[in-house]
């Protein structure tokens, strides 16, 4: 917005009042190459790639209200979360050079997510998207213009790092890269030379544990600031993902779950060796992973398996083999899983 759109805005604003209430859902993601680790403003310290995926959403309504005195009111599934506040006026104070006329609005937010939250889940990632799009609707209802979705994964990336991949999708590249063109710290980019096999990859999320993580996330990227081993992970994300990029072009599955495995387990081995360490997975973690490379091998089926921070297990796999990967998990895997629930999920093109 320009200074005399804001100015002309503002004076519409003092004699008129302009009320905005605008509904969005934005799905989490899930990494396939890792972010783990950060410097100010939420700067990765290593790029990363993701799956937006489509059912695991949050649904977020935010009326705009004029007011001289601005406040945010919060309502997590239908009940007030003053807990949840302070956070999301840190984001907002953080974002008001780039968007000056939230100045002049009280915030009134109702957000909902589809899956638990703070088990594993990117709740922080769909949450923040959702909400900024949300304000870059506004923006756009200002300024008589479309939204702008680079500006949206910016915005979203000063509310939680991961949320700037679940803009759009379905394959969302963050951070520099010299292997991808207009890759940048400041916003993720589409990655649409992927092969066609990715595009309606699915995912079904087995919730081994549905309950809040015993070590957030944000407490997670800090300890890698002194990790003894914070460098050679760096360079091992870069490094898998010039390694990853023509595998997703060319759509050789079995260097894909090489690559895609061996992220997981180097994401939980930064968890395990930081100081203080800690465990996020659990016997059920393990136990599935276990069986997820007993039934490929047997059935040279290519599925495979992911994590985020969290217990929660991704298993990721072709659309045509749904049928059997959906018998593995109802036979074998949901055993292990809290309540046996599990979450069938796909590769989605973010926000809405």
């Amino acid at each position: 917005m320009n200074d005399q759109l804001l100015e002309e805005f503002k004076s519409n604003l003092k004699e008129n009042g302009f009320s905005y209430c605008t509904t969005h859902r934005a799905p989490s993601n899930i990494a396939l190459v890792k972010y783990w680790g950060k410097y100010d403003p939420q700067i990765p310290a290593n790029p990363s790639i993701s799956f937006t995926l489509s059912k695991a959403f949050t649904d977020t309504t935010v009326s705009f209200e004029p007011s001289k005195s601005p406040e945010i009111n919060l309502k997590f599934e239908g009940e007030a979360k003053p807990s949840f506040i302070p956070k999301i006026q840190s984001f907002v104070d953080r974002i008001e050079i780039y968007c000056p006329y939230l100045k002049g609005y009280s915030l009134n937010i109702e957000t909902s997510n589809s899956f638990p939250h703070s088990s594993g889940i990117a709740s922080s990632a769909s949450g923040m998207a959702a909400l900024a799009m949300a304000i870059c609707s506004l923006e756009a209802k200002l300024s008589g213009s479309e939204v702008d979705l680079k500006k949206a994964s910016f915005l979203a990336r000063l509310g939680s790092g991961s949320a700037a991949r679940s803009i759009e999708g379905p394959l969302m590249s963050w951070g520099f890269h010299k292997d991808i063109a207009e890759s940048s710290d400041l916003f993720a980019t589409p990655f649409l030379e992927a092969h066609p096999i990715f595009n309606t990859y699915q995912d079904a999320i087995l919730l081994v544990h549905k309950g809040v993580k015993s070590v957030s996330s944000t407490v997670g990227h800090n300890l890698m600031n002194n990790h003894p081993f914070a460098n050679q992970r760096f360079a091992q994300a870069n490094d898998h993902l010039a390694k990853l990029l023509p595998v997703l072009r060319g759509g050789e599955l079995d260097q894909f779950i090489e690559i895609v495995e061996l992220e997981a387990l180097s994401l939980h081995a930064m968890m395990l060796s930081s100081t203080p360490s800690y465990i996020l997975m659990q016997p059920g973690t393990l136990s599935i992973i276990q069986r997820i490379r007993t039934f490929r091998a047997e059935t040279n089926i290519p599925v495979c398996f992911t994590l985020d921070a969290g217990a929660n297990v991704h298993v990721l796999y072709p659309a045509e083999h749904k049928r059997r990967v959906i018998d593995l998990i109802d036979n074998e895997l949901a055993a292990f899983c809290e309540d046996e629930q599990y979450l069938i999920d796909e590769c989605g093109f973010g926000a809405k």
